[in-house]
């Protein structure tokens, strides 16, 4: 029986202000070609880097948050090999001493380890045109680019897709890196072979470039399917780089795997090696205190799952679900807060009301954010009108399917749920004499199902309530409506 030995290199842009070595505007995202360009970051002769201070840091943060022992001395390496987008013909990355190393992330039940995570500049991008041309854009040149790369502890598809989004829900939290995989911000790799348990490993494969999730998991089960079926006709696994053809759904070879020798890495000349932590002498803006961007660290994703669990009486699926996204977490604990603030009887309600806004969060809301693909960050519903509408369903002042309605005008226009209740006429109808009147109508117009109740059809109860809150447009007090009902076909 095959198994697949899988590991994940992780390339991530950083949310610095500046290129790694230049003091261009870091925004590959510009849609104009060669903007934010300048010698340096084009490789002209002559020119020198000089290092990003925050780059450095924000590496660190994101080492010590996987619980990685950081470098007391790191360095800058040249690896060298030539490409369009590469301008110098080499690339400022680090070698044998990286930054951070020896971490680990722990998805479900597994810990996975994690090799190193080292910095490095990322390359420029090439455009191809309607005509068959080949563009460079230097834009992306010299952004500061972070690797994470692990040991081959992956067993699975899943398990792979677990990992990469469990670490870029962690880049969010630490305000690292936007780590949107479809605007290449975050870009996989992951490395793959098949053996028997027990035995040596095989030969490695390397799939490059994987711009989503759904990527990373076809691309595994695709090259493990492909490697077990040459293995099983007794035919040798090639070590190569491939690359992944959506529209094919394969991978497809690109070329020989190259070796660390073939880049020909050497010391960074023109970098002096990094002295991490403080140390004597040294000037106030070259210490990079590690200690320090400990303290800065907040609370990463598995303890606020925990808290919100132990805070929120919730369960374990339904906090992992809620802190998978720095947004909707941030969005969720805002509208509790309101909620608390509101009044002594929500505050005793706490949990109730958790569980509360969490059901519509996950349902409701959810549907409309992916509905229109809309983040929570940019969508027009706020967490103060969330929770006045929480509060309102709380209170039985609207009903459920009223809630739904208002909640989805909320997140049309911005409004708050008062005034939407109050233009439309969607308050909830609790006056037993009010409601008496539209239930004998009620009665009156359906005979037959007001018999099958007395007859112990008790679906035909259910059937005359529904009728009721057609009429009302969803408006009558459920409860009230139902106790009213029993009372008239008693």
């Amino acid at each position: 029986m095959l198994e697949a030995v899988i590991g994940l290199e992780i390339h991530s842009q950083l949310k610095t202000k500046s290129k790694l070595f230049c003091d261009n505007l870091n925004d590959p995202q510009e849609s104009h070609p060669n903007v934010n360009v300048c010698p340096v970051c084009m490789g002209h002769p002559g020119t020198l880097p000089a290092l990003n201070k925050k780059a450095v840091e924000q590496v660190i943060r994101v080492g010590l948050a996987l619980d990685c022992a950081i470098a007391e001395r790191s360095k800058f390496d040249r690896k060298n090999y030539f490409y369009p987008d590469l301008p110098k013909g080499y690339q400022i990355s680090q070698y044998d001493m990286p930054l951070c190393e020896k971490g680990v992330l722990r998805v479900g039940e597994k810990d996975i380890r994690i090799t190193r995570i080292h910095l490095e500049e990322d390359t420029g991008r090439l455009v191809h045109d309607a005509y068959g041309a080949s563009l460079v854009d230097f834009n992306r040149a010299g952004v500061p680019l972070m690797e994470l790369v692990t040991e081959p502890d992956i067993a699975s598809a899943d398990e792979a897709v677990g990992f990469a989004r469990a670490f870029q829900t962690i880049l969010q939290y630490l305000d690292a890196s936007h780590a949107n995989m479809e605007k290449g911000q975050m870009r996989c790799e992951v490395n793959i072979s098949m053996h028997e348990k027990g035995k040596p490993f095989g030969t490695k494969v390397e799939i490059k470039n994987l711009n989503s999730f759904a990527a990373v998991k076809n691309a595994i089960e695709y090259e493990t399917k492909r490697q077990s079926e040459l293995l099983g006709k007794g035919k040798e696994v090639i070590q190569e780089t491939r690359g992944w053809d959506d529209n094919k759904k394969a991978t497809v070879s690109q070329r020989l795997k190259e070796s660390a020798h073939d880049y020909r890495y050497f010391p960074e000349p023109d970098l002096p090696v990094l002295e991490l932590g403080k140390k004597a002498g040294m000037p106030e803006e070259a210490i990079i205190d590690v200690e320090k961007l400990r303290a800065s660290l907040p609370e990463l994703p598995k303890q606020k799952q925990k808290r919100f669990e132990k805070e929120f009486d919730l369960g374990e699926k339904e906090a992992i679900l809620l802190v998978s996204d720095k947004g909707t977490a941030s969005f969720f604990e805002h509208a509790l807060s309101e909620l608390m603030s509101m009044a002594k009887e929500f505050t005793e309600a706490k949990k109730q009301l958790a569980k509360l806004a969490i059901n519509y969060l996950n349902s409701d809301l959810r549907a409309l954010i992916n509905e229109t693909g809309t983040p929570v960050s940019e969508m027009r519903v706020t967490p103060e009108n969330f929770a006045e509408l929480i509060a309102l369903i709380h209170k039985s002042a609207i009903t459920s399917a009223v809630a739904k309605s208002v909640l989805a005008e909320m997140f049309a226009t911005g409004k708050d749920p008062s005034n939407i209740i109050e233009e439309k006429g969607l308050a909830q109808v609790s006056d037993a004499g009010e409601l008496e009147e539209k239930i004998k109508a009620i009665i009156s117009a359906n005979p037959k199902a007001a018999t099958d109740f007395k007859a112990g059809n008790q679906n035909a109860l259910q059937f005359l309530l529904g009728q009721l809150m057609a009429s009302t447009k969803g408006k009558a007090n459920p409860e009230a409506s139902t106790e009213i009902l029993k009372k008239f076909l008693s």
